[in-house]
């Protein structure tokens, strides 16, 4: 048997290529995909000529249970439901009801951008083309992790706040916060939610019976996966993202066999059914896959990509001559990827319940390699290295930290634990307390629930927080600025790992002691 399936691999690594890949080639890539980057359970689907040729799951939905993925099995597909926001609009600007470049502030008078200029020009398109100006995921620890209590009003609020790092319309930095924004658009012109108007208006029509706009509004959250994070080089389940707030940027749960629905009229230039009806006008449609905000690429084999950028809720490039329409998504325990070759009207949908990009990378490149006439490459032992290298130059710099936080508990390094104690403010995020119980230091954030954990001391000014929860994967470094007394005035945060998510943006905080 061994053997057997060494053959199949070795056949994908080798030979996949001029022509359709197999069900048992697919099959054997996914199941290697799956031990070599630990992720429990899979669901891949491809769309070939209007038609599902493939839609299957492997592995399992949790470890704990180890019930087995279908192609009916709920993912959550996290910034893929983005399109599905760019999607709505598109029907509210078919129906005459705004218009692309409307000023957000015609619909939302409380909308506010650090700039009043930015404010007062920001269109409904700027909203979903990552181009504000402000960095990448500035403001992300209003949503991210779960368990804050902001709203969508401190959203919009809070966004004047928040610092642009370039010039407006100038530069690509990706954000969620302003599809949070763009739902709030389409309830005030609809007079339904984002969620109401996503389910009645493009899940409906489409036939995506098992599919919701938000976990908590599934119908039947039978056949569902878990999230798996690994800790500690141990796989477990954590506790599933859950916050509303979040949904137009990433609240969509979906199956293979839906979101094959929603691919095809994707494909079909809006059309779907067999009655060929229009969710949004062609028009549109093309609108939503133009280029909008550039992102700087590199022309290299074997795709030979020429422009790379940003459309309306979708990422736009060339590959090997042909169009490509792309996204992924990501969240605790969750990463999905869904990509498109209108002119070979090829659709891959990959879904994983754990957060490892690469295992989508290698089974969406394998398969479109397969469609694009390219001796395809051993992606999965390519990514393994280079995750394991990423993780080696990440690990010194953590394990340096933490050493150093051991030697000075061990040589009983004295620190004054009043100087640093008291509440501190951000603008946007609110306050934070650091305590002191017995001997040790504590941070809580009063917003957001999950930002809790002990503080050490590392060196002079630098202390470092570690979490309570450790599937965060995002300890930090806290820098404070002392007055002439010793006592401390400010505080500023940074991820002490490169690898950690850009959604903890710790280096927008800007904390003055009250």
């Amino acid at each position: 048997m061994k053997n057997k399936l060494f053959a199949l691999i070795a056949l994908i690594t080798t030979t996949v290529s001029f022509g359709q890949i197999t069900e048992p080639q697919v099959d054997a890539l996914v199941n290697k995909t799956l031990t070599a980057f630990n992720v429990p359970g899979i669901a891949v689907a491809i769309i070939k000529d209007g038609k599902v040729i493939l839609a299957k799951g492997y592995g399992v939905k949790s470890i704990d249970t180890k019930e087995k993925v279908d192609a009916n099995t709920l993912f959550g597909i996290a910034s893929n439901s983005k399109a599905f926001t760019s999607a709505s609009l598109a029907i509210l600007v078919d129906e005459g009801k705004i218009k692309w470049d409307d000023k957000v502030i015609k619909y939302l008078p409380n909308f506010k951008m650090y700039n009043d200029y930015v404010t007062q020009e920001f269109t409904i398109r700027d909203l979903l083309t990552h181009r504000s100006g402000l960095g990448l995921g500035a403001g992300d620890l209003m949503i991210w992790p779960d368990g804050s209590n902001f709203t969508a009003t401190d959203i919009i609020q809070n966004l004047q706040y928040l610092k642009p790092v370039s010039a407006f319309r100038t530069k690509y930095d990706y954000d969620n916060l302003l599809y949070i924004v763009a739902g709030e658009v389409i309830h005030v012109v609809s007079g339904k939610s984002w969620c109401d108007f996503v389910e009645e208006r493009i899940m409906a029509p489409l036939e995506m019976n098992h599919s919701a706009a938000s976990f908590v509004r599934l119908k039947d959250s039978t056949n569902i996966i878990a999230p798996h994070v690994p800790i500690n080089g141990k796989l477990k389940v954590i506790k599933r993202y859950k916050n509303q707030l979040f949904d137009a940027a990433a609240g969509i749960y979906s199956s293979v066999n839906d979101l094959s629905k929603w691919a095809i009229m994707q494909m079909n230039n809006g059309k779907y059914g067999p009655e060929n009806k229009q969710l949004f006008s062609e028009k549109e449609h093309d609108e939503m896959w133009q280029l909008q905000t550039i992102i700087p690429t590199k022309t290299r084999a074997p795709y030979n990509t020429h422009f790379n950028g940003y459309g309306l809720g979708w990422f736009l490039s060339d590959v090997k001559g042909y169009k490509q329409v792309t996204h992924t998504g990501g969240l605790e325990g969750i990463v999905t990827q869904t990509t498109y070759i209108p002119e070979l009207q090829l659709g891959i949908i990959v879904l994983t319940n754990q957060q490892s990009g690469a295992a989508f990378n290698a089974i969406t490149n394998t398969i479109k390699d397969s469609y694009l006439d390219i001796v395809s490459d051993d992606y999965v032992t390519i990514y393994s290295n280079r995750i394991k290298a990423n993780e080696e130059s990440a690990d010194k710099v953590t394990d340096e930290v933490w050493a150093t936080v051991a030697k000075n508990k061990k040589d009983k390094v004295k620190v004054d634990l009043t100087s640093i104690t008291g509440t501190y403010q951000d603008k946007w995020f609110g306050d934070v307390v650091i305590s002191e119980k017995k001997g040790r230091l504590f941070f809580e954030s009063k917003r957001s629930s999950q930002l809790s954990g002990e503080v050490f001391f590392y060196k002079k000014g630098n202390y470092v927080v570690k979490w309570n929860n450790a599937y965060l994967h995002a300890d930090a470094h806290l820098f404070f600025s002392f007055d002439e007394k010793g006592k401390a005035l400010t505080l500023k945060m940074n991820p002490i790992s490169d690898l950690t998510d850009f959604s903890y943006d710790f280096q927008d905080l800007d904390f003055i002691r009250i």
